[in-house]
């Protein structure tokens, strides 16, 4: 997704999408990635609106749950645009043999549920191991 100003690019993110198998089930699910806002334009609300877009985008596409990390000084600005803190849940992406742990990495796991499946399940999901790899390559589309 971008936010343009005056045709000019001044925030951007991705969203990336995958089917999560977690505790016997399957759920659509979608984060953001690459979050960034031009350093000139920054303080001024642009990566809030698009991540606020993001969000609303994603239950718009009939994802299940949204999930990602951060660094804990992004907390704040996420849980504005309607994300949740995951306490003590870790996303494990990589591969089995070459995994990478988010809490590893110094990251805290972002989430909402969006459908009524995923919204009865929420508590498996916090302070949970999600593994996000799907088998030998981690695939995303």
């Amino acid at each position: 997704m971008l936010l343009l100003r005056e045709g000019r690019v001044v925030s951007a993110l991705d969203i990336l999408s995958k089917d999560v198998h977690h505790r016997g089930d399957v759920y659509a699910a979608s984060g953001l990635s690459t979050v960034v806002t031009d350093c000139a334009q920054r303080g001024r609300g642009f990566g809030h609106h698009l991540v606020q877009a993001a969000y609303e985008e994603i239950g718009r596409r009939g994802a299940d749950l949204g999930l990602f990390t951060c660094d804990p000084l992004l907390q704040p600005f996420y849980e504005e645009a309607g994300w949740r803190t995951l306490n003590g849940t870790v996303l494990i992406g990589g591969t089995p043999d070459h995994s990478l742990r988010s809490d590893h990495e110094g990251k805290i796991t972002m989430g909402h549920f969006y459908s009524t499946h995923a919204r009865s399940h929420a508590a498996e999901f916090i302070g949970a191991l999600i593994a996000l790899y799907p088998g030998e390559i981690d695939k995303l589309w």
